[in-house]
């Protein structure tokens, strides 16, 4: 993570007018050792660059535009300015999610609108070269010709270990992993099942190699546990929180502590995170607690360095929490600034 003195750069994510949001584009702040958070200015316009990611060791960043159905590279300039980095790439409807690959082969985009998973390559300064639109997930519930068809809703991916990727489809209720082949992009590897009407979300990969994925409809967490062979298997679905969900309410991002003991996802509508306690053997996890997130709708959130900071999009604000070592409970919030409609919190690397 960059630092400058006591200070960690993070950039913000946002939505802007062309999805009824109050952002203007890609912002930075920074965050200090107090939970102090100060506004640095907007580093670049962008239409709705919803979600981020970083290159892994070269000062590009990669955003999609949600509602322009484009993802787009970023090349850092300054302290706290982006400029862009070639043109556009054409991605998929409702593009919500970006995540580079650790070596700085690819960049997958998942798109929430029509379910594509698309693999950009990379050249050796971090620009796209290449677009490849995976195979299209097949409904695993939709046993019979009188069931009702349900769309493809891809949602997020995540690199793992050995060189393949997990994504999610909301929609099918599937975790899909694939491989990946220079010039073919990605293979279907196999996939596991979740329960139907869960909708699996975003993810997150615990040390012991267990995933664990937020599900957006029933606010649960999903722990996929990989076999030997490297096939992974659903092994536990529990609640997300030690009260209720209350109508409306919707997963958001989950994440984990540094020591992987804490599990944290964010409840949009009642405006909740909830904390969950990781399992001694890294394999299943236990709602412990929950906390008012401090705004509305808090629709994502980063843990660093012992802070927990969530960003509201519709107070359009972020918060810091200080997280107690021992409990892991968020106590707060310490720090806020006002920024419009954020949506994502990335530390700059």
């Amino acid at each position: 993570m960059e630092t400058a003195g006591t200070e960690t750069l993070i950039w913000t994510g946002s939505y802007t007018a062309d999805r009824n949001g109050n952002g203007e584009g890609i912002g930075a702040i920074t965050l200090d050792t107090d939970g102090k958070l100060t506004w640095l200015g907007l580093a670049v316009p962008a239409n709705s660059p919803s979600f981020l990611a970083i290159h892994p060791t070269l000062p590009v960043l990669y955003a999609v535009a949600e509602e322009g159905k484009m993802v787009r590279a970023y090349r850092r300039t300054g302290t706290a300015e982006l400029e862009p980095m070639g043109e556009p790439w054409l991605a998929g409807e409702a593009a919500c999610h970006v995540a580079a690959d650790p070596q700085g082969r690819f960049v997958v985009v998942t798109c929430w609108g029509d379910g594509q998973v698309i693999l950009y390559e990379l050249d050796h300064d971090g620009a796209i070269t290449s677009r490849t639109s995976a195979e299209a997930a097949v409904d695993p519930h939709q046993t019979g010709p009188t069931d009702e068809p349900r769309p493809s809703r891809a949602h997020s991916s995540l690199m793992l270990p050995d060189g393949r990727v997990m994504t999610t489809d909301l929609g099918h209720d599937l975790a899909r992993v694939w491989g990946y082949e220079p010039g073919r992009g990605l293979l279907p590897d196999h996939h596991v099942i979740l329960p139907k009407g869960s909708g699996p979300r975003h993810m997150v990969r615990h040390p012991s190699g267990t995933v664990f994925i937020d599900t957006e409809y029933s606010i649960e967490v999903a722990a996929l546990r990989a076999e030997p062979q490297g096939v992974y298997e659903l092994t536990a679905v529990v609640p997300a929180s030690v009260n209720k969900a209350f109508d409306g309410d919707s997963a958001a991002e989950i994440a984990m502590s540094t020591d992987g003991r804490f599990v944290y996802v964010g409840v949009r509508g009642s405006n909740r995170i909830c904390v969950l306690k990781v399992g001694a053997q890294g394999t299943d996890v236990t709602p412990l607690a929950d906390v008012p997130s401090g705004g509305d709708w808090p629709r994502h959130h980063l843990v660093h360095n012992g802070w927990l900071l969530v960003a509201h999009e519709g107070s359009n604000d972020v918060l810091s929490f200080r997280l107690d070592p021992e409990t892991g409970l968020p106590d707060g919030p310490l720090g806020r600034i006002e920024t419009g409609s954020p949506s994502v919190l990335v530390p700059a690397a």
